[in-house]
């Protein structure tokens, strides 16, 4: 059973959904207490709140306790803490790579039970691609027609990039001449204050290149062109991380001890490609020039590995639904 209180946009994935459910219910004309009163009328045993603490979000449904049991997944990368002293959820689903059980922090990080996925963000296999562009001119990387530049990208949104990262970045940039940085052009003032910034660091401002947004078979399919993903922390890339995987480009992280910077690394640990972590920016640094001077270690096939198997994904998580059931006194 489904509630939706997001904008009715005709898209196909939420077609899919709508498809996918028994019952699909539009809540949105109903307030948290009422919409928590068909919850309970419709005796939900279990509800998985989606959206955590993010924007237009509705959590105040959950602080009515509609169901039996109430699951905090996917949607916030963190802890959603306690409520008059109690958790608000019961549980939060998570891997043993974001959070690992013999590390002291989860017992302060997490206000809810762990309940443990091989990974913990789910894939889509059928995502849709667009022919892919075989001129670079086509994407935005004129002056990279002969081809025989190496290209870095990261198509996180920009308030993900630190300073920190930023200068790594260009220190890489500045060891690797042959080599462009291609960007998501989310903003002009962000990308102004990019390309100064790389000025400052003693890199050409035309190395950076920023790609506009477009449509996501259009995006999925330009990434034909990109050679290493380069992550950030201490928010990793999340959805753009199984992006570039999906499209069989690695992605290269620096993990961190929170939900939030973990979650690259949970990514690549369920493909099988753990070369492609790091524990510190160093080796970060240290890799990414590694693998732009030997180019042949980064012919991957990540998209069909364990990452992108939605049907055993689908089996794991009934699992741990069935055992949260099975807790109940």
């Amino acid at each position: 059973v489904a509630y939706s209180y997001g904008a009715i946009d005709k898209t196909p994935t939420r077609q899919r959904l709508v498809t996918a459910f028994d019952q699909f219910n539009d809540i949105r004309h109903l307030n948290d207490a009422q919409a928590a009163q068909k919850m309970r009328d419709d005796g939900i045993d279990i509800l998985i709140d989606l959206t955590g603490f993010t924007q237009t979000s509705r959590t105040g449904i959950v602080a009515h306790q509609p169901a039996k049991i109430h699951i905090n997944w996917l949607g916030y990368a963190g802890s959603m803490g306690e409520l008059n002293g109690k958790p608000l959820f019961d549980y939060i689903l998570a891997d043993k790579v974001i959070a690992p059980d013999d590390v002291l922090l989860n017992q302060e990080e997490f206000s809810e039970q762990l309940l443990y996925l091989p990974c913990y963000q789910p894939n889509d296999s059928q995502r849709p691609i667009n022919s892919k562009p075989t001129i670079r001119m086509d994407i935005g990387l004129q002056s990279m027609l002969d081809n025989k530049y190496f290209v870095f990208c990261c198509f996180n949104q920009t308030f993900k990039i630190t300073a920190e990262v930023f200068a790594v970045w260009m220190c890489i940039l500045e060891q690797t001449s042959n080599s462009v940085l291609w960007l998501l052009d989310c903003n002009p003032w962000a990308k102004a204050n990019l390309q100064a910034a790389a000025e400052q660091a003693g890199v050409d401002k035309n190395r950076l290149i920023f790609a506009p947004r477009v449509p996501i078979e259009e995006h999925l399919a330009r990434h034909v062109h990109a050679d290493l993903f380069l992550d950030t922390l201490p928010y990793n890339a999340h959805t753009t991380a199984s992006d570039a995987l999906f499209m069989n480009v690695p992605v290269l992280t620096c993990m961190g001890d929170t939900f939030a910077s973990r979650v690259a690394a949970s990514l690549l640990t369920r493909a099988g490609l753990p070369q492609f972590i790091a524990k510190s920016l160093d080796e970060y640094q240290q890799k990414a020039l590694y693998f732009a001077k030997n180019p042949d270690t980064l012919k991957i096939q990540s998209r069909t590995s364990a990452l992108f198997d939605a049907t055993q994904f689908a089996r794991d998580l009934e699992q741990q639904y069935i055992n949260a059931l099975a807790k109940l006194p």
